[in-house]
């Protein structure tokens, strides 16, 4: 069986992954922090699934969360980069608080947990990466500078490291949802949500299961020859 971390674990998407996952086979790590109840509600329901609580901020925690999960599993054959937050501001309202909050957890915790989950994977001569970023890291969202920085820092991030592990069996990649169906949406009013709908070309909100099914795909043998590259799940919204 081979073994999957997901980071995020307990949100509207990165519940949905650890879903897919967990149909798909895989023994999935749900790693959480603040959120640890629902996480540990999804462990409880799915045979598969256990829970890790680690703050992603702390590359120490990450690093040593890392370890024990490679010690007890024989090695991380997955890794998926979900965790993330999401402020809407100005540009002027933005404070250094925010910025670095949004850095921490949105783009540096990425490269902390590929730091901690690669060599094990290099060594194996095998490993998957999938990070979540989002439409705006590809075209950029007003009152979002700081959050659309971070995830189009993702992005490169995924297309450098793509080309350097490439010939250690190594791929990375990765999904970049658009407006989706989740919890963080509550705070829209049913005619915000019907503004929103009518700019996507397909109509409606995306949902967790078809973010899921993008991570399912970049998991599997059918796109091994697959590396460095994003999968827009956007509904037509960014083409």
């Amino acid at each position: 069986m081979k073994t999957a971390v997901v980071t995020g674990a307990a949100g509207g998407i990165g519940s949905a992954v650890v879903r897919k996952l967990c149909s798909d086979g895989f023994r999935v790590y749900a790693c959480c922090n603040k959120s640890i109840e629902k996480a540990l509600h999804l462990g409880a329901e799915l045979l598969s699934c256990e829970v890790v609580r680690f703050d992603l901020t702390k590359p120490e925690q990450i690093s040593q969360a890392l370890e024990k999960i490679e010690k007890e599993a024989g090695g991380v054959d997955l890794l998926v980069n979900n965790a993330g937050i999401a402020q809407q501001k100005l540009f002027t309202d933005i404070s250094d608080e925010d910025w670095n909050a949004m850095i921490a957890c949105d783009l540096s915790s990425v490269f902390h947990c590929c730091r901690a989950a690669l060599p094990g994977m290099i060594r194996r001569k095998y490993g998957r990466i999938v990070n979540i970023s989002s439409m705006w890291g590809q075209v950029g969202g007003s009152c979002e500078v700081h959050y659309s920085a971070a995830k189009a820092g993702v992005i490169g991030l995924t297309k450098a490291l793509a080309k350097e592990t490439a010939l250690s069996g190594v791929t990375v990649n990765c999904v970049a949802p658009g407006v989706i169906d989740t919890p963080m949406m509550s705070s829209f009013s049913e005619a915000d949500i019907a503004g929103i709908c009518e700019e996507i070309p397909m109509g409606r909100l995306g949902t967790g299961a078809e973010v899921a099914a993008a991570v399912s795909f970049f998991a599997s043998d059918g796109a091994s020859y697959i590396t460095g590259q994003v999968l827009g799940v956007n509904g037509g919204l960014v083409c």
